[in-house]
């Protein structure tokens, strides 16, 4: 497992992301909301390593964490290897900037992180399934397309490492 720096929406935006959620279970498709340890909540990873310090982290970015009047509107579907089916945000120059100003911080504070989150190289998603079953891929990405576009408020953040059990608000 590995820990992240996780950002969270409004509660309008998250009652939406958790009924798509509930959608695919009651479509008998995989999703977060049951995925491992049950402890997922809708997100936008602004950066994953190994492991975390999280007082570390929350000290390198104090203030810009969470990210109060970024706004975000998911209008996309996208798949990683692996069958990782997620929505995706119109990456604006609001939320690269801040995701900018988030890696600078840590690299300052000597926090490294995976290269596939650093800015130019970050996907901004939020993960709806991990491995949807071959056979059921084309429902869920119709489900997903069917529940958008969704608007989100960037609102709060945490370091989270659920297979240590640490989860520590940022800010």
């Amino acid at each position: 497992m590995v820990a992240a720096i996780e950002v969270y929406f409004d509660g309008a935006a998250q009652a939406r992301l958790r009924r798509l959620w509930d959608a695919f279970e009651q479509a008998g498709i995989p999703s977060l909301r049951e995925h491992t340890h049950r402890l997922h909540r809708p997100h936008l990873s602004f950066a994953v390593a190994r492991r975390f310090d999280p007082q570390q982290v929350a000290d390198a970015v104090s203030g810009l964490l969470p990210p109060e009047g970024v706004e975000v509107e998911f209008s996309s579907v996208g798949q990683f290897p692996g069958r990782v089916l997620w929505l995706g945000p119109v990456p604006h120059a609001g939320l690269l900037a801040r995701h900018d100003a988030v890696h600078r911080r840590l690299a300052e504070a000597g926090i490294e992180v995976d290269a596939v989150y650093r800015p130019g190289a970050w996907v901004p998603h939020c993960t709806v399934s991990q491995q949807v079953p071959w056979a059921d891929l084309a429902r869920a990405v119709g489900l997903c397309l069917d529940a958008l576009p969704i608007t989100a408020s960037l609102r709060s953040a945490a370091v989270a490492d659920h297979s240590r059990g640490l989860y520590r608000p940022i800010g």
